[in-house]
């Protein structure tokens, strides 16, 4: 049995005997591998977001909500790179921490033979950065996902701080640079807030009101923009 068909079966040996656990030496023995072995696939499970829990002790062992399976990725080398590279690019982005965790989620459902591999090639590739900027802090991202108002401190190109309040609207990602847009109430219009600017951030628990924002008025005059799920 193989890596993956082992952590699709770990999975349903877990349903089947939930509420109740299984010991790791007991799905060592069912599977015919080592005990470190199923507790690497285990943690790579608990990792890629199931919800498997252990309990210490002489009776204890691993169980898992009995409704919890884990969806078929069918991901090949070629794809799982470019994942790997995609989520990479996001290193000064606010969603670093988010794309992070997926990559260990690809990974860890990946075949062994697939992930090894994929790891040695995107080992071989390398982001070209300027060096110079600061990460967007991660709780932009929230911003944008949560739907709420937000208050921030904010320097501009000129080093001047302001206390804004904004309606986030998206965002636009250039290499290392990435814009808030959202509606400034201070300004009374659409503005894009460049990330590395951003001196603080507190969500409110204000539900921001439907926007539209049209392209034309972000005022970007170089550059084309394009839907991260554009063709």
């Amino acid at each position: 049995m193989n890596r993956t068909d082992r952590l699709y079966a770990l999975v349903e040996e877990l349903r089947a005997a939930a509420p109740g656990r299984r010991s790791a030496r007991r799905l060592a023995e069912h599977f015919g591998v080592s005990v470190r072995t199923v507790e690497r696939d285990l943690r790579a499970l608990q990792e890629a977001g199931l919800p498997i829990w252990s309990e210490p002790g002489r009776t204890g062992g691993y169980t898992i909500d009995a409704r919890a399976t884990l969806p078929p990725l069918g991901l090949t080398v070629d794809e799982a790179l470019a994942v790997a590279i995609g989520l990479g690019t996001l290193g000064a982005s606010p969603f670093r921490d988010a794309a992070r965790s997926a990559a260990r989620k690809v990974t860890a459902v990946l075949a062994e033979d697939d992930a090894r591999r994929t790891a040695r090639l995107a080992a071989r590739v390398l982001l070209l950065e300027t060096g110079d900027r600061a990460p967007a802090p991660v709780a932009l991202a929230g911003a944008l996902t949560g739907g709420r108002v937000v208050r921030m401190r904010y320097r501009d190109a000129t080093g001047t701080e302001t206390d804004r309040t904004v309606e986030p609207l998206g965002y636009v990602g250039k290499g290392e640079d990435w814009y808030l847009v959202a509606w400034c109430r201070l300004r009374d219009g659409v503005r894009a807030f460049r990330g590395d600017r951003v001196l603080a951030v507190e969500e409110t628990d204000e539900v921001a009101p439907p926007r539209v924002v049209r392209t034309e008025e972000l005022d970007i005059p170089h550059g084309v923009l394009r839907p991260v799920l554009g063709d």
